[in-house]
């Protein structure tokens, strides 16, 4: 199911921490960052922060800015972003300015920490969300998604909620500002804690001067596993459908791109439909060509293709789902299910999926990968909207 684009935010010392253990908070951000910070926040639907944030630092999460409340009312959002927190225990103060402040706010927690909210007065500040037994990343963020309408999610903090959602591989982004300061305490919070986090590097999308510290912008590459998506499934898909609008245009055959994504999120190959002037090679072969057969790296690769790989065809005697599965590839994420309009009854998810592979459909590209076809005419485009 569609979540949230999740963005992680915080600012820590040279030496990673996100503050001291003095009795007042370690201000790390410069005022101008403060106002960047402000400026996200007004950019956002909600913002989140753990019961552990809540409790050290009474934050309010507010749009500080007049003028930027201003324009949030006026392009017909709430004039501040929903607020949200998280606690298993629901050990929370009814006191806290975070329930005081803003506009909406609602509370996630377990079964049994809901009856001591409810008992604490919360309810009367703030919607409270039961997860059942235990807290639920992935069904908080379909709640938020789904119910509340949230589609750009700020989190900040503290470390073990960033760790969390690192972790889960629900995080699309980290906004981490590095101030030039050292604490050096042992006992000082840090922003991630240890675990298993996906593998290989993320990728760097922007350095920013800001005052005296420095704004970094992070983006997972690794896909993920299993029939589930992950953050970097989309940018990968993405990048797929771009292929697909450099294919020349044909009357009869799809324009497609795909891209062969290693585990740690190495970019393996690429390739589009009738690349190199072959009138009849598809993208995922395309790709699939310019990769050794023996590269270990393959078997725990994923294959983004912008349409569903084919079952069938004509032109050649393997289709792009054989291919796949021939080249040991056991994941595949695409965006549009193949219509009827060239081969009858196609169906490469179920070659794929009989084969024991994952296969993921990202409903949200389905327009992206459409665009590069729209020459074949409305009824290629309503036979795919059959199928859904």
């Amino acid at each position: 199911m569609p979540l949230p684009y999740v963005l992680l935010s915080a600012a820590v010392s040279l030496d990673g921490y996100l503050d001291d253990t003095g009795p007042d908070r370690l201000l790390l951000s410069s005022p101008a960052d403060f106002d960047r910070v402000d400026e996200v926040r007004a950019s956002v639907d909600a913002i989140l922060v753990g019961a552990g944030t809540l409790r050290a630092d009474n934050p309010r999460l507010l749009v500080n800015s007049p003028k930027r409340r201003a324009a949030r009312v006026a392009a017909g959002q709430p004039e501040y972003p929903l607020k949200v927190t998280v606690s298993a225990s629901g050990e929370l103060a009814p006191d806290a300015r975070f329930w005081h402040t803003g506009g909406e706010k609602i509370v996630f927690t377990t079964d049994k920490g809901a009856q001591r909210l409810r008992e604490a007065g919360i309810a009367a500040h703030a919607d409270i969300v039961p997860l059942g037994d235990e807290l639920d990343w992935r069904l908080l963020l379909e709640h938020l998604h789904d119910v509340r309408g949230v589609r750009r999610l700020m989190v900040e903090g503290g470390g073990t909620v960033h760790t969390q959602l690192l972790q889960r591989q629900l995080a699309d982004e980290v906004q981490l500002v590095l101030a030039p300061l050292f604490v050096g305490d042992p006992r000082a919070p840090r922003l991630f804690g240890p675990g298993a986090y996906q593998g290989g590097r993320l990728r760097l999308v922007e350095t920013r001067a800001i005052g005296d510290v420095v704004l970094m912008r992070y983006e997972p590459t690794a896909p993920g596993t299993g029939p589930e998506a992950a953050p970097a499934d989309r940018h990968w898909l993405r990048i797929a459908c771009e292929l697909a609008a450099q294919c020349p245009p044909s009357r009869t055959a799809f324009s497609v791109g795909a891209v062969v994504v290693a585990a740690d999120g190495t970019e393996l190959a690429r390739g589009h439909s009738r690349e190199g002037g072959d009138p009849v090679v598809h993208a995922e072969e395309a790709a699939l060509a310019k990769i050794d057969p023996a590269d270990p790296r393959l078997p725990a690769a994923t294959v983004y293709s912008s349409l569903e790989p084919c079952a069938r065809r004509a032109s050649r005697p393997r289709p792009c789902a054989r291919l796949i599965l021939d080249a040991g590839v056991r994941r595949v994420v695409t965006a549009w299910r193949e219509p009827d309009t060239f081969v009858e009854a196609a169906n490469g998810a179920a070659v794929l999926l009989d084969a024991g592979a994952d296969v993921v459909v990202l409903p949200e590209f389905e327009g992206p990968a459409q665009e590069p076809n729209r020459h074949l005419g409305g009824e290629a485009l309503a036979r795919a909207e059959e199928r859904r």
